[in-house]
């Protein structure tokens, strides 16, 4: 086995504001935007009056293992 490395992604994240963050990701045009919902925000305490809901990146994470 070689110990050469095969790949390494390049991506690039911002905090916008509280809970949202935008992501550069490879291959895709537009930033994906990840912040809290649902149970995820309840947890922080992230009012979703104040920040919008977006997908979590635990939710990313679990649809890309499934995938």
């Amino acid at each position: 086995m070689t110990d050469a490395v095969v790949y390494r992604s390049q991506v690039r994240i911002e905090r916008v504001k509280g809970p949202l963050r935008r992501a550069y990701l490879p291959e895709t045009p537009e930033p994906v935007l990840f912040g809290t919902h649902a149970e995820v925000a309840e947890h922080y305490g992230v009012d979703p009056a104040v920040h919008e809901p977006h997908a979590t990146t635990l939710d990313y994470l679990v649809s890309a293992a499934a995938g």
